[in-house]
């Protein structure tokens, strides 16, 4: 006959009690952890079918199973399941290789882009991520917000048109606005206009816009275009584009007269011993960052100059309202200005 020890007794009663509580408790146990991320993985992978379908259609392509593995970068297998229960579940038609959305599917996308462009707006205004965090984070939370979190998300945004790269968002009754504008890589030289959207696919693609200080409502003009590429000038600095590259962004066309005078600059062009009027801040500061300049005296009309440049130039003092202020080139660069001479305004 076994005896068992009543205190052992009570602990393996108690573990085992602790491990079922672990595992099964509702909704946090790690069963139902596990099943909700099985269930997020799929779910994701649906959507993102039919937001490619959703923007293959739109372009004008056709998008079969072969191609959404290779730009999802999942196994045919993950694809051709997920794609299996969108069919059933009519969001989608298969016409031969080619893949269709449904009226539902179409609606169904809309919904998942108006979630994206939504949070990647919430994060330009109301966040200190940078620009090339928003896409990443965008493409998480469009598979996690609520259409009440998104309604409340556009409600604080003021019900936004469009998101931070200049595309709209799709209301909540999927109706959708118009991208104004030509695409910069055919504009001709002597042509002027504004950026009006910059699409940010293919990632390398954007990260080389953002690399040259370009950016969603600055004014240009288009001093050439040839087979090498497209050259124009945007507040006091000169971009050369390959073609490629300019066939990311628009622009919407005006009259030289619209055209912004070419001596305002960006504030990180100011040399020592020059002086100059701030004009505004640029489009592209959003947010705290904006508010924060605002509060330090960058203001419009005021007076500035180069108080003492650091050792490896970045960052630099400024010298506004009687007051040095020390700003890297990131943040000065959203500061527009006009030189001015002998200290006279302009």
């Amino acid at each position: 006959m076994i005896n068992y020890h009543p205190l052992l007794a009570l602990f393996i009663f108690f573990t085992i009690g602790g491990l079922f509580f672990l595992f099964f408790r509702k909704e946090k146990g790690w069963y139902w952890v596990v099943i909700k991320n099985q269930h997020l993985q799929r779910k994701t992978v649906q959507e993102d079918i039919l937001k490619q379908i959703y923007h293959a259609s739109n372009s004008g392509k056709n998008m079969t199973i072969s191609g959404l593995s290779g730009i999802l970068k999942r196994s045919d297998k993950t694809i051709f399941d997920a794609v299996e229960k969108l069919s059933r579940e009519q969001f989608i038609d298969q016409e031969g290789e080619t893949l269709k959305l449904t009226e539902a599917g179409r609606e169904y996308s809309l919904r998942i882009v108006r979630l994206h462009r939504l949070y990647e707006k919430y994060l330009a205004e109301k966040t200190g991520f940078s620009k090339k965090e928003w896409h990443g984070k965008a493409e998480a939370m469009e598979h996690i917000l609520s259409d009440q979190q998104a309604a409340k998300l556009a409600l604080d945004l003021g019900d936004p048109l469009f998101d931070p790269h200049g595309d709209p968002i799709p209301t909540r009754s999927g109706k959708i606005a118009e991208i104004k504008g030509v695409n910069l890589s055919v504009l001709p030289a002597e042509s002027f206009g504004m950026i009006t959207h910059i699409e940010d696919e293919p990632d390398v693609i954007y990260r080389q816009i953002l690399s040259e200080n370009i950016h969603l409502g600055s004014r240009i003009k288009v001093l050439e275009n040839s087979r090498n590429g497209v050259v124009f000038s945007s507040l006091g600095e000169i971009h050369s584009l390959p073609s490629v590259v300019a066939s990311n962004i628009t622009i919407d066309l005006s009259e030289e007269n619209e055209f912004v005078d070419e001596r305002i600059f960006r504030l990180t062009a100011l040399q020592e011993n020059e002086k100059a009027v701030i004009t505004g801040i640029s489009k592209e500061s959003r947010g705290e960052g904006r508010r924060r300049l605002l509060d330090l005296g960058f203001v419009r009309g005021a007076e500035i100059s180069v108080d003492l440049p650091g050792p490896m130039q970045n960052p630099r003092a400024y010298l506004i309202k009687g007051t040095s202020i020390a700003l890297r080139d990131d943040q000065a660069s959203k500061i527009l200005i006009k030189k001015t001479v002998d200290g006279t305004k302009e």
